[in-house]
């Protein structure tokens, strides 16, 4: 028996599975076409106690997604709506507010799927799966994720592609590996994500 399917994804994940930018997806989810969602601790808000899984509101966050990448990485939450109601919740002030990370925004599987039906993605997707399957990308991914851990951020997004695919050459026991376009395509989002000001 296998895994249950996934319940959310990171932005920077459906940025990767997309080929879009993280801007673009604030523009659509602000469009209606899908909830920005997060995880928040129990919190008092008058007698109401709200916790769990909430709808943010993209304006309210919008710097974060600047496309020259100069906007803030944290963002104090102004309100949210609980995902089963309609109506926005004011959140308290600070030292009570709650602050959210771009690492913190997920979007649910299920509009994530209902998106790609809509705008016909899973097709394309599926098309172009085969030749993607011949590459570790999950590896590649916790090779990445090692680097920066231990190492940091590379100084340039040029030397992480070609990093990347010297991993890939390592253990491609001569099959072909992934382009500079194809690599850059997935690590971009992730590169502007870490390469934010603090």
């Amino acid at each position: 028996m296998g895994l249950p399917p996934r319940v959310f994804y990171t932005l920077s994940e459906v940025a990767v599975r997309w080929d879009c930018s993280l801007a673009d997806l604030a523009g659509w989810a602000m469009a209606g076409r899908f909830d920005i969602v997060t995880g928040i601790e129990p919190i008092l808000v008058g007698e109401r106690e709200l916790s769990g899984l909430v709808a943010i509101s993209v304006t309210d966050i919008l710097p974060m997604f600047r496309r020259c990448g100069t906007g803030p990485v944290t963002r104090v939450l102004r309100r949210v709506r609980p995902l089963e109601e309609k109506e926005w919740v004011m959140l308290p002030p600070p030292p009570d507010a709650v602050e959210v990370s771009l690492a913190d925004l997920l979007i649910l599987a299920a509009d994530v799927r209902r998106f790609e039906e809509d705008c016909e993605l899973a097709r394309r997707s599926n098309a172009q799966a085969g030749p993607d399957t011949r590459y570790d990308w999950d590896g590649m991914y916790v090779a990445i994720i090692r680097r920066v851990h231990e190492h940091g951020v590379p100084a340039s997004q040029a030397d992480w592609v070609s990093e990347v695919q010297d991993w890939f050459v390592i253990r491609s026991e001569g099959a072909k590996v992934p382009d500079e376009r194809t690599i850059r395509r997935r690590l971009t989002p992730i590169w502007r994500a870490l390469r934010e000001p603090a």
